[in-house]
């Protein structure tokens, strides 16, 4: 028997269903309870139970592009601020090959660069790399940090949302999957999308958000937008979320 609704806000250790139901990312199973292990939203489908947390930190995996602040520079490598418990280097090899040359020509403190996670060991050291389409040290801009599990949120369904900003405000915008999204443009059009960004970040988990943006952008530029109904889009972004 189901015991909570599809969105719902759960807590630690409250039951959401009993009987034949499976335990999905967020929950546990006891007995022939699933409940939830985190404070979140409740996502049904079909017989598997999920809980989407409210608050995360980032936690890498290989594959996933991220951006980084560099934080030190060492004789062979670069550390870097990932917006993780965990930071990430950046070897040199990566970046020179075999050559050896001085680090500091190339990157330095305060530097923010697009890179892909190469690998992380079992005591979470992330090796990153440059080596991709459109990676990169990025020059200009400012730096806006969300939480990790509203980055599916901000992009929208097949980049609906982010496109949706970049139009509008006429600024490059890159979201890294750690929760940290780069904006350049003209700085009056930096504020609004930083603005616009925090209230996706705190509105993710409503309905009928990309028609509030939309508004938001609106009012915020002094523009028109045609208007359509996104409810059935919303649901889409929300499923999006849970693949995330």
């Amino acid at each position: 028997m189901l015991l909570v609704e599809d969105k719902q806000i759960v807590v630690p250790g409250e039951i959401l269903a009993e009987g034949d139901y499976h335990s999905g990312r967020g929950t546990f199973k006891e007995e022939d309870k699933i409940c939830s292990s985190l404070v979140g939203l409740v996502a049904v489908r079909d017989k598997k139970l999920s809980v989407i947390p409210l608050q995360s930190k980032y936690i890498p995996k290989r594959g996933d592009v991220v951006i980084g602040k560099i934080s030190d520079v060492r004789f062979s490598m670069w550390n870097l601020d990932i917006n993780s418990p965990y930071s990430g280097i950046l070897p040199a090899a990566e970046v020179f090959g075999k050559e050896k040359r001085d680090l500091n020509r190339a990157f330095n403190v305060g530097d923010v660069l697009f890179l892909r996670v190469v690998d992380v060991d079992e005591v979470k050291k992330v090796k990153l790399g440059l080596k991709g389409r459109g990676l990169g040290k990025f020059r200009g801009g400012i730096l806006i940090n969300i939480t990790p599990t509203k980055v599916p949120r901000l992009i929208g369904k097949k980049g609906s949302m982010i496109n949706m900003i970049k139009d509008q405000t006429r600024c490059e915008v890159v979201v890294g999957q750690n929760g940290v999204v780069w904006v350049k443009g003209k700085p009056e059009m930096e504020r609004v999308v930083q603005k616009v960004v925090k209230t996706i970040e705190e509105e993710a988990h409503t309905s009928g958000l990309t028609d509030r943006i939309r508004d938001m952008l609106v009012e915020l530029l002094g523009d028109k937008t045609e208007k359509t109904t996104e409810k059935e889009e919303d649901k889409d972004e929300f499923e999006e979320e849970l693949i995330e």
